[in-house]
């Protein structure tokens, strides 16, 4: 006679405050990227017992360094395993590039530099053939200390998910789990931003050595001592009465106030003035507040004033 035995999975021991996924996981783009790379290298089966682990808080820790990722993962053993992940950091020729790219469009330039993610901040470093994310399974290099000899084990890919969600609250963690730490990007950033300004013409102000700025008539540039035909206004004694009365055509006319999308964009493209630096006050906080006080009290004025 025959006796079959059901097997019953072993549970794993449950962690106290241990790091637990939530449920919206790939809030964001650059985690849902993250998470859809991984799926693609054929681990569709191995991933949802991460899953589970992760969001059951088994993951006891984790530590994040430029190319490298260490945790602990309690399993169903009395000691937790030890995990890594190792993706190659990029080389700093491969840096230097991607830097340039950034600091010389504006946008991306003035989001990161407010610390702020752009969303397709994937296109800079692919314009570049510069990859931010894993390839292929060979670019991750991972080890656990379980017996399970599969790639990933459910450890290794509970941190995975952890490393998503965490994507999620900072996503300049890939940058350092790419070799490059925010703070760095941020102080390059700046330092590429300020070439861009002209030497002659850093920490001046207007008219003071300034390039003198061209005129243009029907789409071109006037060349010097070019002659330009006028058109006969009457002198401005003559009007007075009626030079701050609004025209028939100012009927059509409409303005749109609104907050920026990035505060103090323009300073951050052009970056800290030569007269500042070694001020003991963060620039960019103070006149952050600077513009701040200007922007509410014209929002005031726009909107709460009363017509004269």
């Amino acid at each position: 006679m025959h006796y079959w035995y059901y097997y019953k999975p072993a549970k794993p021991k449950k962690v106290k405050n241990g790091i637990k996924l939530e449920s919206k996981i790939g809030s964001t783009w650059w985690s849902r990227k993250w998470l859809s790379v991984l799926e693609s290298f054929g681990w569709s089966n191995r991933l949802p017992r991460g899953r589970s682990y992760a969001r059951k808080g088994q993951v006891v820790n984790f530590k994040l360094a430029p190319g490298l990722v260490t945790a602990r993962v309690q399993g169903t053993r009395p000691k937790p395993y030890s995990v890594s992940i190792r993706l190659r950091p990029l080389s700093d020729r491969d840096w230097k590039k991607v830097m340039s790219a950034m600091a010389s469009q504006a946008v991306y330039a003035a989001r990161l530099l407010n610390d702020e993610m752009p969303e397709d901040i994937e296109k800079v470093f692919s314009g570049v053939k510069v990859p931010l994310f894993p390839k292929s399974p060979r670019d991750l290099d991972t080890d656990c200390s379980c017996p399970d000899w599969m790639t990933p084990c459910k450890h290794i890919a509970a941190v995975y998910y952890i490393l998503a969600e965490e994507f999620d609250r900072d996503p300049f963690m890939l940058f350092e789990l790419r070799g490059r730490t925010k703070s760095q990007i941020i102080e390059g950033l700046r330092e590429l931003r300020g070439r861009h300004i002209p030497p002659e013409t850093r920490g001046r102000g207007i008219g003071e050595g300034a390039p003198k700025a061209k005129t243009w008539r029907g789409g071109e540039a006037i060349k010097a001592g070019e002659s330009v035909e006028l058109r006969d206004f009457p002198p401005l004694e003559k009007c007075i009465d009626g030079f701050w009365k609004r025209g028939e055509k100012f009927k059509t006319f409409f303005v749109s106030i609104h907050p920026p999308n990035v505060p103090i964009a323009v300073l951050k493209r052009l970056g800290e003035p030569t007269f500042w630096r070694g001020s003991k006050h963060d620039f960019y906080v103070e006149f952050g507040r600077i513009y701040g006080i200007v922007q509410e009290e014209a929002m005031k004025a726009a909107y709460e004033g009363t017509e004269g």
